[in-house]
């Protein structure tokens, strides 16, 4: 009897202990039992997280390569001009096809670097009212709210830099002899070439799957990847 109001009483040492230490956490990282307290927590943890996701990935990006060397990122001609394509090659044409790839993706690199501003600033505009229901989706939950919310937006912030920054690099001089080659094949129905816009949608289609990845990663690992705050709020 003895030794059971013992371990008893130890356990309840252990217990007040433990939660004394959580309290303290959670009050350090913003996060407390009230509800407001708490939602402000949620909505800090979740904008956080997406910060570190759209800095990361901008990060990653605008790297050198970062589009041209990625097996996964790297933006090619539209797929209907995939055809087209193959017969510029034919007509000799082939390396002002491959220039004009190499100069998309340097474009989009190069845009990257100024997308991390516009992102983080969208960010902190957010108005999350779902907070808790983006802690408790799927592991790409924030980044897919994030999207729906922002991309129109921040299509016609990215519009310019893309253009600005593909314009710098002379491909609009590749862009316009390729076209008129392009004009001059003998084929009928041929697919829009407009590469601007579709620069524009692959690279903005890149940083946010990779926004998804980093907001994976945070998840997994919300200390190691992320911060205290994150932690207090996503570990739980």
């Amino acid at each position: 009897m003895r030794i059971l109001v013992a371990g008893l009483a130890l356990a309840m040492t252990l217990c007040l202990g433990a939660c004394a230490e959580m309290s303290q956490v959670l009050q350090s990282s913003g996060v407390g039992t009230a509800g407001n307290s708490n939602q402000s927590a949620l909505s800090r943890a979740v904008k956080e997280s997406l910060e570190l996701s759209s800095t990361r990935a901008a990060d990653l990006l605008s790297k050198a390569g970062g589009y041209q060397n990625s097996s996964l990122y790297r933006i090619k001609l539209p797929e209907p001009v995939q055809p087209i394509a193959s017969r510029l090659r034919q007509f000799g044409l082939g390396g002002q096809v491959d220039q004009i790839e190499k100069l998309m993706n340097q474009g989009a690199e190069r845009a990257a670097v100024e997308a991390k501003g516009i992102f983080i600033s969208a960010v902190r505009s957010m108005t999350l009212t779902d907070a808790m229901g983006i802690v408790r989706g799927n592991d790409t939950a924030a980044t897919a709210y994030f999207r729906q919310h922002t991309e129109a937006e921040l299509r016609q912030k990215y519009l310019p830099i893309i253009q600005s920054n593909l314009r710098q690099i002379g491909f609009y001089n590749q862009y316009q002899q390729l076209l008129s080659a392009y004009k001059q094949l003998p084929l009928t129905n041929k697919p829009d070439l407009d590469l601007e816009q579709h620069v524009l949608t692959q690279s903005l289609n890149a940083l946010f799957t990779q926004v998804g990845e980093e907001e994976k990663a945070i998840r997994k690992d919300p200390v190691g990847r992320g911060s205290s705050v994150i932690a207090a709020v996503f570990a739980r």
